[in-house]
């Protein structure tokens, strides 16, 4: 098979910009309620430990109930329909956010949030490897993750000026609902533009199917893959466990620090420094902006270049050179005489970061079996949902309450978990190099079986 029995590059890249146009709603939506945290707090008479569940727990449940069975459909069904029902239900759900009057209606919306959001990466990144050879993938994903940086830095510069213009506008009526606050109206606000990108979905055209299992249970017949039972998903996952574990153990940690820290970071600067959430929100947004979409393309092709210097390695080496370098920066902030030096150094964190999501999530397509993507795909975002994101602003959040003791002294809390799950993360990345490097092996038999250049 030759490169141009894949999908064509115009037809692939227009692909990956409609996917990261969802992905930029996705973060602007789960990320704006950070800008959010003090009126809320205010106005619902939440404690530290409450927001906390806002933001994480509420957001990720769901994925204990969902994740499974939407992983499966992706497996087997029409994986578009699946992104942009879910684009749907999470921007409406975002809407909702903006009506809630007490903590159980915000919880119960952030809920619905995490229902559609579910649906969107098992789907998005099976798609992603079938639409690019695998040497290229990383690349792919990287611009993908354009989307990312876009959602996290639109979800700041749109928080603060939003929150800055419905500031000075009196609260709305509304029948029913009641009088709407500035927070409120923010999340309505940014969570019905979604509803459009749901529509573009339309456009994009499903791939063919690629590294099928050949042969055995979940074979394909005629070109569409069956289903595979979990006992053998499981079998597959637990054969290959010394690649996998480090992989989805390393994330988890990685992202409990890192969701842990974007959560607090507005809270952080105002109690520390006495910033305002839209002051910190410009300057923080503007700087990643422009910074992390350049990382990105630094960590695509470094990974690039370890793989033509036969480093079957290649991606999880990027991953773990990104985490030794943000280590010193993750602890050091917390302490910078002035609110400027410290936003230097989460920008410049953030960027360097920005070296991994490319590298990180090819690697777990290039040795997952396609019958499995959506399956495998949906336990490691489920890792990094439940564990990463719904249980890191709430880490930080029982640190402060219980351990620190003091709203005020924040940096102490964020501090020690960089210092904690930092050289966790490394040590786990480190020790799951060589079992990858064999899986990458395995994997490129099975697409030469299929006659499908792997280097791309």
């Amino acid at each position: 098979m030759t490169d141009e029995q894949w999908p064509s590059p115009r037809r692939a890249w227009y692909s990956v910009a409609i996917f990261a146009l969802a992905l930029t709603m996705n973060f602007l939506d789960r990320g704006i309620v950070g800008l959010l945290v003090e009126p809320i707090k205010r106005d619902l008479a939440l404690s530290d430990f409450q927001i906390s569940l806002i933001i994480g727990f509420a957001f990720s449940c769901m994925y204990l109930v969902l994740g499974l069975p939407i992983a499966r459909l992706v497996d087997v069904a029409s994986r578009r329909l699946i992104i942009g029902a879910g684009i749907a239900t999470w921007s409406a759900a975002t809407a909702l956010c903006g009506l809630a009057q007490n903590f159980l209606q915000l919880f119960v919306a952030r809920v619905g949030v995490g229902i559609g959001e579910a649906c969107n990466g098992p789907a998005t990144f099976s798609m992603m490897a079938d639409l690019f050879p695998p040497r290229r993938l990383p690349r792919a994903i990287a611009v993908l993750n354009f989307g990312f940086v876009a959602g996290l830095g639109l979800s700041l510069l749109m928080g603060g000026v939003v929150i800055h213009y419905l500031g000075t506008l009196p609260p709305v009526e509304l029948p029913v609902v009641g009088e709407l606050r500035d927070w409120q109206m923010t999340f309505v606000a940014v969570g019905v533009p979604g509803l459009v990108v749901a529509v573009l979905l339309a456009t994009v055209p499903e791939p063919k199917r690629r590294g099928l299992l050949s042969a055995g249970v979940g074979a394909n017949v005629q070109g569409k893959p069956k289903s595979i039972p979990l006992a053998e998903v499981g079998r597959f996952l637990l054969d290959n466990r010394r690649a996998y574990a480090p992989m989805f153990l390393g994330v988890a940690v990685n992202t409990v620090l890192a969701f842990g820290h974007q959560a607090w970071y507005a809270a952080f600067f105002s109690r520390t420094y006495g910033w305002s959430a839209s002051q910190f929100a410009l300057v923080f947004g503007s700087i990643i902006l422009v910074g992390a979409p350049v990382m990105l393309i630094v960590g695509s092709r470094l990974a690039e270049w370890y793989a033509k210097k036969g480093y079957h390695d290649a991606n999880m080496r990027v991953t773990l050179i990104a985490a030794i370098l943000v280590m010193p920066g993750a602890i050091g902030f917390a302490f910078m005489p002035t609110p400027e030096l410290a936003v230097a150094v989460i920008s410049f964190n953030f960027c360097v970061a920005m070296l991994s999501p490319g590298p990180q999530n090819a690697a777990l397509q290039i040795i997952t079996p396609n019958q499995m993507r959506g399956q495998v795909t949906a336990l490691f975002l489920f890792v990094f949902n439940i564990i990463g994101f719904g249980l890191g602003a709430t880490v930080v959040a029982t640190i402060t309450d219980y351990v620190i003791g003091d709203e005020l002294q924040l940096r102490y809390s964020l501090a020690l978990t960089s210092a904690i799950l930092g050289p966790l993360a490394i040590l786990i990345f480190w020790w799951g190099l060589k079992p990858y490097a064999h899986a990458v092996e395995r994997a490129e038999m099975r697409y030469a079986a299929e006659g499908v250049p792997a280097g791309g």
